[in-house]
């Protein structure tokens, strides 16, 4: 056993005295980063309390500050975009063709998807292009980050939070996916199709027998666990999600997507399918996305399937057309109620492009509306005599096309 001299002894005293003050003046300096750092100890304590080994706790975390995923909080564009716009920028030609490409790639996946969990390939690959555009855009947030953030500095759903950030460790401790490939949005959700931390844990398979659950790295896994996810949610095997229809002139009855009642009940108030034929058998809910003037749907669980992912009836209905347009049908018959419709990518590019030879900054026209796009946009229409609402729509395309 080794001795200290005293004159080491009190050195040392000092030195921790020291420190301590300049801790404590650190904290009254900066109380917020003495708040992340008290809440993060908080998470990283509870993370061990639920199994996760100290080596994953370290890697995950030494160091780790806030990003900016508050900020994103309300604005997630299912709910603040016309319906019109979303589905016009998810469901165009460039996804169907590429969509049609990954059910020709990816046949064999989705052939075992199909038999194991009842789900169809169109369905699944329609989910994989409106979540990440099939692999291309999976976020890059590192995903305990944001959700630590959350967890610590949301005005609400901390509690949430929490737990979604203990199931981004176990993820990470299990060894299914790597802490450089654990990217995502800011809410969390990585992975081709997009899953929570905690879906994944009870959720994701081994669909390429691989000994691994990785939808970050594997398509054939996100596949397997995207039907795997939408048979737990009440999908109900080779029926429909829904369909158009055509209200009665002066419909006056009920709607909602929950109200589900017999065919037989739509079909005596006069709901009929486009072409006028019968509606069939089984049941269904009446959804109209933008009221009694636009497009009219009849839809089944297996729309509410669908809904279990997001709860948002744009985002469903885009997932639904999507995998409609994927087998070879129509989209959207019926006009929405609007003379401005929305713009497909293409055309989102097209507009960028040209708002940048008008002399705007909007960074690469990637067809991403972004603040630069919708700043550019609204100085173009406040000179243009249109609208000032920043919103990328055909009357500004058209304008800045000098029509």
């Amino acid at each position: 056993m080794k001795i200290y001299s005293s004159c080491v002894t009190l050195s040392a005293m000092k030195a921790n005295h020291l420190a301590l003050a300049s801790a404590a003046l650190l904290v009254l300096a900066n109380p917020a980063r003495a708040d992340w750092t008290s809440c993060l100890g908080g998470l990283r304590h509870a993370a061990a309390g639920a199994g996760v080994s100290q080596q994953t706790i370290a890697s995950a975390t030494d160091g780790m500050e806030p990003n900016d995923a508050v900020s994103f909080m309300d604005k997630q564009p299912e709910f603040t975009t016309p319906v019109w716009d979303y589905v016009a920028g998810l469901v165009d030609e460039e996804r169907v063709e590429e969509g049609r490409a990954m059910m020709q790639k990816y046949a064999s996946a989705l052939h075992a998807a199909q038999s194991r969990y009842g789900v169809d390939p169109a369905t699944v690959v329609a989910v994989w292009g409106v979540e990440s555009d099939f692999g291309k855009s999976f976020g890059k947030r590192y995903v305990p980050q944001s959700l630590a953030t959350l967890a610590c500095e949301a005005p609400r759903r901390n509690d949430y939070w929490r737990k979604e950030f203990i199931a981004s460790l176990k993820i990470l401790d299990s060894g299914d996916v790597a802490k450089d490939e654990m990217l995502g949005s800011w809410a969390g959700a990585f992975g081709h199709t997009q899953f929570m931390p905690s879906t994944f844990l009870g959720t994701a398979v081994d669909l390429d027998g691989d000994g691994r659950r990785n939808i970050a790295s594997s398509a054939a896994d996100s596949l397997g666990s995207t039907a795997n996810y939408l048979r737990k949610s009440g999908w109900r095997a080779g029926e429909a999600w829904g369909f158009e229809v055509r209200l009665p002139e002066g419909y006056g009855g009920g709607a909602g997507r929950t109200r589900k009642m017999p065919m037989s009940h739509w079909e005596s108030l006069g709901v009929t399918r486009l072409d006028g034929g019968g509606l069939g058998g089984g049941s269904a809910g009446l959804m109209l996305p933008a009221g009694r003037n636009g497009p009219a749907f009849l839809v089944t669980k297996n729309f509410d399937a669908i809904y279990a992912y997001n709860a948002a009836e744009s985002y469903a209905l885009a997932i639904c057309v999507l995998s409609d347009r994927l087998r070879g049908r129509h989209g959207i018959q019926t006009p929405w109620p609007t003379d401005d419709p929305g713009l497909s990518r293409a055309e989102r590019r097209e507009l960028q492009s040209l708002l940048i030879r008008a002399g705007y900054d909007v960074g690469d026209p990637d067809g991403v509306i972004g603040t630069k796009s919708k700043e550019a946009i609204a100085d173009y229409q406040g000179r243009a005599g249109l609208p000032r609402n920043g919103r990328a729509s055909l009357k500004v395309l058209n304008a800045l096309r000098g029509r």
